[in-house]
């Protein structure tokens, strides 16, 4: 068990209802600093034919993202922009990221960048990165 020493100068909790709806209301400011950039989350998966790269990016339009490939490094790009009008209703708490994003991967050499597509569906960016089947090979070395 891990010991606090009590402040009493601290004031972390309201003392009055009054108190607490001012901290729940007063809390959920919006900070213009939250909408500049984020990263979206992003889950690879691999299988024997290709790796692929699902964004979890809910709310864009697929106009929105720009993808490239340059050397050895894919670059994955977008901005959700921030409507702040919604005809007489004023947000109490905005928790949705906006802004722009860039993420960067490093491709493996066995990556076909010729065949790399994409997909936008139901808030899911899903980029397939095919192998190449001549650089897949495997070879096998016995010891001696």
């Amino acid at each position: 068990m891990t010991l606090v020493r009590y402040n009493k100068n601290r004031n972390d909790f309201p003392t009055t209802v009054n108190g607490l709806m001012d901290k729940f209301f007063n809390d959920l400011t919006f900070d213009n600093t939250q909408m500049e950039k984020f990263s979206p989350s992003v889950d690879v998966l691999e299988s024997d034919k290709a790796y692929e790269l699902h964004f979890a990016v809910p709310g864009f339009d697929k106009k929105s993202f720009n993808i490239d490939v340059e050397e050895n490094v894919l670059a994955i790009s977008g901005e959700r922009k921030f409507e702040e009008k919604k005809e007489g209703k004023e947000f109490t708490s905005i928790q949705t990221q906006y802004g722009s994003f860039r993420r960067t991967f490093a491709l493996p050499d066995i990556v076909d960048r010729s065949k790399i597509n994409a997909e936008y569906t139901d808030g899911i960016l899903k980029i397939v990165l095919p192998k190449d089947e001549v650089k897949v090979m495997k070879t096998s070395v016995k010891v001696k």
